[in-house]
């Protein structure tokens, strides 16, 4: 229950906030509504001087009438006290609730990454394998197709010098047949003058 310490009839004015100071001197401040500046030069300025001792064990404020009033302050320390550290303790393991979360949330995308990159690594891995494969068939058949060239290359010239050889063999025992020729018409004409020489002869002994 309020109790009335002092019958001020102070007037309050808009805009102005009253409050009491640590002697229980009435004082008020102009009030900053939002969006405005405080300007540099506004004290609070002194209403009334009241000239009472404060009493620990209340609390004292210009109420509606404008008089200066005081009720008996509740403690409540132990209830207080103990609602306090429940609630630090609920933040505490709020706090630490999060960063446990962060933590596993941390680790996790850790261990993706590391997935990822072992991932990544295989996949170049088998693609540099493939590569290599893919290289030592080109490389395969290169050779195949070299080898193939020249044995063909071989087959042609073979033929080749197998015509030629042909062609001399052909015009070898061409040669040897005209040689052939000539010397039996060579024989044959030798005979004929023989001949010839044998009949004169005897054409000679006859006369």
């Amino acid at each position: 229950m309020a109790e009335k310490v002092l019958k001020a009839g102070i007037t309050r004015k808009a805009g102005w906030l009253y409050y009491l100071d640590r002697n229980l001197n009435v004082f008020r401040a102009k009030m900053v509504r939002g969006g405005e500046k405080k300007g540099r030069g506004q004290k609070p300025e002194l209403v009334l001087k009241s000239g009472l001792s404060r009493d620990d064990n209340y609390l004292y404020y210009v109420d509606k009438a404008g008089d200066i009033a005081r009720v008996k302050a509740s403690r409540g320390g132990s209830a207080k006290k103990g609602k306090g550290k429940k609630a630090a303790a609920a933040k505490k393991a709020a706090a630490k609730k999060k960063l446990l979360a962060k933590k596993k949330a941390h680790a996790k995308a850790k261990a993706l990454a590391k997935k990822k990159k072992v991932a990544e690594k295989r996949a170049l891995k088998k693609k540099l394998a493939a590569e290599k494969r893919a290289a030592k068939k080109r490389k395969a058949l290169e050779k195949r197709s070299k080898a193939k060239a020249k044995k063909a290359s071989k087959k042609r010239a073979t033929k080749r010098v197998g015509k030629k050889r042909a062609a001399k063999k052909a015009k070898k025992s061409k040669a040897a047949k005209g040689a052939r020729k000539t010397k039996r018409k060579a024989v044959k004409r030798r005979t004929a003058a023989r001949k010839t020489v044998r009949r004169a002869r005897k054409a000679k002994k006859a006369a």
